[in-house]
């Protein structure tokens, strides 16, 4: 590891410690040539998770996307921002443990929907509203229907 100060590659790791998440190490290391002390940080490298869309197009999964599409079903609801976003890291880690390096946002599409089940029946009937492309009233009414059938 390069040192910021000097430029010398000469160090050693003098600490290591684990994030909370035990996703990232936090390394102490001081240079051998000026002993001046820095932080790096290692982290895995992931494969980015590729969806493929109901046309075709693959693009790269994008977290910001279904934060978005969630957060507006839940929108007026009485949903944290904390229970979206554990909700949407517990997706990646599902999408990630499939092993799968491409996916069908069908199958996104569909997990997203059974865990906005879970949590908020007007959040999951807003979400499959445009997940679902309903077109006209009557596919509103279906679906409460089938909600309500179910409980």
């Amino acid at each position: 590891m390069k040192c910021p100060f000097c430029g010398e590659i000469d160090n050693k790791v003098i600490d290591s410690r684990l994030s909370k998440d035990a996703t990232v190490i936090r390394r102490r290391r001081e240079c051998l040539i000026c002993s001046r002390r820095f932080t790096t940080y290692e982290h895995i490298e992931e494969i980015p998770i590729m969806i493929i869309k109901k046309d075709g197009r693959r693009e790269v999964f994008s977290r910001e996307k279904v934060r978005t599409g969630i957060q507006k079903a839940c929108e007026k609801r009485n949903i944290s921002m904390h229970v979206i976003e554990e909700f949407i890291d517990d997706l990646e880690r599902d999408l990630r443990e499939t092993g799968e390096k491409e996916i069908a946002s069908s199958t996104v599409g569909e997990k997203i929907m059974a865990k906005l089940h879970e949590l908020d029946d007007v959040a999951y009937v807003r979400f499959a509203s445009v997940y679902r492309e309903f077109k006209d009233v009557n596919d509103f009414v279906d679906e409460l229907k089938s909600l309500l059938s179910n409980h």
